[in-house]
C-alpha cells in the first residue's frame, strides 16, 4: 500500500527490485518511472491511496497498480486478470522531457512510452493499470 508520502520509498523500492532482477540500469529507470506516474494517478485522482505489486514471471517483470476498491479486494490478486491480452506500448523508445507532453494528465502516456505491455481495467470499484517490462532489452 502506498500513500502521497510514501511515493519516494516506493520509487527506490522499485528501483531496487528492478535491479535485483536483473534488469538494465536503464530498463530500471524506466520502470520507476512508469510506476511512479501510475502511483501518482492513484493519489490524486483515486482517493489518495492505492497498491503495487510486482513480480517475476517468465522473461519479464510486471507490475500492477490497483487503487479504489480494487486495492481492498483479497480476491483481486494478479491471477484474477493474469497478464493475458496485454497490449504493447506504443511505439516503445526513448523519452526525454523534450517528448513529453507539457500540460498535466499525460502519465499514462508516459507509462505507455516506458512499459513493452501495457493494461488497464477500469470499472465502478476502482482502476488496475499492469506493466511490463521485458528483461531482455
Amino acid at each position: 500500500m502506498f500513500d502521497s508520502g510514501a511515493l519516494l520509498t516506493l520509487r527506490e523500492e522499485v528501483r531496487e527490485c528492478a535491479v535485483r532482477s536483473g534488469i538494465s540500469a536503464g530498463r530500471a529507470e524506466d520502470m520507476v518511472l512508469a510506476i511512479h506516474e501510475l502511483a501518482a494517478n492513484a493519489v490524486v485522482h483515486d482517493g489518495g491511496a492505492g497498491r503495487l505489486r510486482v513480480w517475476k514471471l517468465a522473461t519479464a517483470l510486471h507490475c500492477q497498480v490497483d487503487d479504489g476498491d480494487q486495492m481492498r479486494s483479497p480476491t483481486a490478486g494478479p491471477s484474477r486478470y493474469g497478464m493475458g491480452g496485454v497490449q504493447p506500448g506504443s511505439a516503445p523508445g526513448p523519452v526525454s522531457v523534450n517528448s513529453m507532453p507539457s500540460e498535466k494528465g499525460h502519465g499514462l502516456w508516459v507509462v505507455r512510452k516506458l512499459a513493452d505491455r501495457v493494461k488497464t481495467l477500469s470499472g465502478p470499484h476502482g482502476t488496475r493499470v499492469m506493466i511490463a517490462f521485458d528483461l531482455s532489452r
